[in-house]
């Protein structure tokens, strides 16, 4: 476990981790300082005497000119206050290195995650649940850094003050030493052997019950008109108490093995001082009293070090599966920038397939596509018709980029289609689908989508509007191309929502429109209009390429040519 953890980490929170060890490392030893500087008043409770017989104590006395022992002990007692104050003042100051540390990983890390499974591509997005991805990216990161990574920081801060605050004890009182670890180490041991086995499958089946949860709240919302036309409601609402309740399971279990530490720690010092006092029975009075006093005062403080490592050790555990989840990351994806090129790869003549076959990774011997030769001459009005299944969609995301092809090349000019071309292409290209993304903004911002508002040329979208015939409506709201849509443009018709997939194409300026199905969930009247809009498009710009995939004749009219597509 131990390389993929480090393997996870960017190398820049490598190093800046060294940093965080060297604090972690400190702050044990003031820890140990704060515990140190409490000898001197047990020393004075248990024994007034000790001023003259401990040397330190006499040294101290007479370098400061006391006079009487009641004015020395208060001093003594007033320091120590100083210095404990003074030691949780510089404890919170290398805590707070050690929390900025841990957040801002998170913050790479889930950034990392969002890139990296954006830049796998189509294939991994459609073969992937979104709910999930949703999940991993937000809640599964902050588990890694708040319940594998934060755990390992404070156990070894605690483990650093146990070894320091043992050999200190050790050479103090050989007896004391020896009874810490008859008491904590089979306490340690039997925590180990009761829940090893329990705590990673535990989290693991929370993890799942999690992931099923936020599957099924995403569905229920998405599909809110079927679900309640078909009453499947109370269906959807009993997965979700089934996954809740597998939650609540799993969080209950945990929360008892995590009263394990306290209840086995507390348990085993209580032990170890009856065993002390019966052990020193008939003894010196005065030597039980100090060797009780030193157990007691180590115990007491090794207590809650020993039970945040059992529990610190069992958070690590219960959270592994995020090792898992975040090992999937590329691990440069981090380093890429939001940004992207605006480049256009120039297309002046034709678009060629040739012999272009593709199949999906996880059904290599079925071709979607087999050897299929196509030319899109610049200026055509191409429209593509197949029954459902023939590949018509596949041989869309193939233009687009999305997909490569596993034989024959896609020709741009000339120049190959190709992860080198693919971003220059794509700037060159607009796609309207039969069901337009849209976010929860603006009429402005669906149309402009990708730049930020100050970049936005607003004329620009005025004109993309007005030409897929939307202007008239934009008019009559409120706060014109500012109204807001809703999600996934629900206070919308269908076909305005179309209008607005075409408005965002013109507005890029695209030199090919790529119409997939873009008008097959309308009724007649709306797909004639947007038709008649597309037509008046070409009759504009004779250089513009359009390329439309339709099952209505009608919707293939105004096309130059059409081709079929079989299989």
């Amino acid at each position: 476990m131990n390389s993929r953890l480090i393997a996870i980490i960017p190398p820049r929170f490598r190093r800046r981790g060294i940093g965080v060890v060297f604090t972690i490392f400190v702050r044990a030893l003031l820890n140990f300082l704060g515990l140190a500087v409490l000898l001197p008043v047990l020393l004075l409770i248990l024994d007034t005497e000790s001023i003259r017989s401990v040397g330190t104590l006499q040294l101290i006395y007479d370098l400061c000119g006391f006079t009487s022992d009641r004015s020395f002990v208060v001093a003594v007692c007033a320091g120590v206050v100083l210095l404990i104050a003074v030691k949780c003042l510089l404890s919170l100051v290398l805590y707070r290195t050690e929390r900025n540390y841990i957040y801002d990983l998170y913050r790479s890390l889930s950034r990392r995650l969002y890139v990296s499974y954006f830049h796998r591509g189509m294939g991994f997005v459609k073969r992937s649940n979104s709910a999930v991805l949703t999940r991993n990216v937000n809640a599964v990161c902050f588990s890694f850094v708040a319940g594998v990574l934060r755990p390992i920081a404070s156990m070894a801060c605690d483990a650093m003050l146990f070894l320091l605050l043992f050999g200190a004890l050790a050479l103090y009182s050989a007896k004391s030493a020896l009874l810490i670890v008859a008491v904590f180490l089979p306490t340690a041991y039997g925590y180990y052997r009761l829940v090893r086995s329990r705590l990673n499958r535990y989290g693991e089946a929370e993890n799942r019950a999690h992931r099923e949860k936020a599957r099924i709240v995403a569905e229920t919302f998405r599909g809110y008109p079927d679900v309640e036309i078909a009453r499947a409601f109370p269906m959807m609402l009993r997965r979700f108490d089934g996954a809740m309740d597998r939650i609540v399971e799993m969080q209950r279990r945990n929360a008892t093995l995590g009263m394990l530490p306290s209840l086995l720690t507390e348990t085993g010092v209580a032990a170890g001082m009856a065993l002390l006092v019966m052990a020193s029975l008939g003894t010196n009075a005065a030597e039980v009293r100090m060797l009780f006093g030193m157990f007691a005062v180590a115990a007491l403080r090794l207590m809650p070090s020993v039970r945040n490592i059992m529990s610190c050790w069992a958070a690590v555990k219960y959270n592994r599966y995020t090792i898992d989840i975040l090992g999937e990351a590329h691990p440069d994806a981090e380093e890429r920038s939001g940004e992207q090129s605006a480049e256009r790869l120039p297309f002046r003549e034709r678009i060629r397939l040739d012999g272009v076959s593709f199949h999906f990774d996880d059904a290599p011997g079925h071709d979607v596509l087999h050897d299929l030769s196509l030319t899109i001459r610049k200026g055509e009005r191409l429209g593509i018709r197949g029954r459902s299944g023939a590949g018509k969609t596949t041989l869309f995301n193939l233009l687009l980029g999305f997909y490569a092809p596993t034989a024959g090349s896609i020709l741009i000019d000339g120049t190959p289609l190709d992860d080198r071309t693919r971003r220059r292409w794509q700037n060159s290209v607009g796609y309207v689908s039969q069901t337009v993304f849209l976010t929860d903004s603006t009429f402005a911002a669906n149309v402009a989508l990708g730049e930020r508002e100050e970049d936005m040329d607003r004329g620009r979208i005025a004109r993309a509007l007005e030409a897929a015939r939307l202007s008239d409506f934009v008019a009559t709201l409120p706060q014109g191309m500012d109204t807001p849509i809703g999600e996934c443009g629900c206070r919308l018709s269908g076909g305005q929502r179309q209008r607005i997939g075409i408005a965002r194409a013109l507005y890029k300026q695209a030199d090919v429109l790529f119409f997939d199905e873009a008008t097959s969930s309308l009724d007649n009247r709306t797909e004639e209009d947007i038709n008649h809009a597309i037509e008046a498009l070409s009759a504009r710009n004779a250089e513009l390429t359009i390329v439309v995939i339709a099952h209505r004749e009608s919707s293939l009219e105004y096309c130059d040519r059409i081709i079929d597509i079989e299989r």
